[in-house]
């Protein structure tokens, strides 16, 4: 097999444009990829290795790429339990930029990770879909529940 990085590059910027507009960024993809890579890296430190495994499976190779960029899988697992938590954990996956891609109240960053995990299903079956929030804390489901239907 043939590896062509050309086509896998094509396919991520595409889907980082369309991504862009689900979000209401125009065409910003830059903050659109900052969005969904602190997104996806806050998901893969609460989930566990074997429903993070699962889900890279059902990714394009594009993706796959940057939910595995910079992953410690020895690294302990945080105690995320409440939305404003994981919110939390995805401003600091954001890192500096956080305060520009998401502000200071949670309001729009809830609005992301909804949005983002609506676009999931583009690539992720539904049985993923719950399996992964069958494993997230009692207050975290509804990010998933509420999205999974799309």
């Amino acid at each position: 097999m043939a590896l062509d990085f050309n086509n896998y590059a094509a396919a991520g910027n595409a889907f980082l444009k369309e991504y862009a507009r689900h979000l209401g960024l125009g065409d910003d993809t830059d903050k659109a990829g900052r969005i969904f890579v602190s997104i996806m890296h806050a998901l893969r430190e609460i989930i566990s290795m074997e429903e993070s495994l699962d889900l890279l499976a059902q990714l394009p190779m594009f993706l796959k790429a940057a939910y595995v960029n910079q992953w410690n899988p020895k690294k302990t697992r945080p105690e995320i339990k409440h939305m404003d938590e994981f919110v939390e954990l995805v401003k600091e996956m954001d890192g500096k930029t956080a305060i520009i891609d998401y502000g200071e109240e949670n309001d729009l960053a809830e609005t992301y990770i909804d949005t983002t995990f609506i676009y999931l299903r583009k690539y992720v079956s539904l049985g993923e879909m719950e399996d992964i929030r069958d494993g997230l804390p009692k207050d975290l489901k509804n990010m998933i529940y509420s999205n999974l239907m799309f």
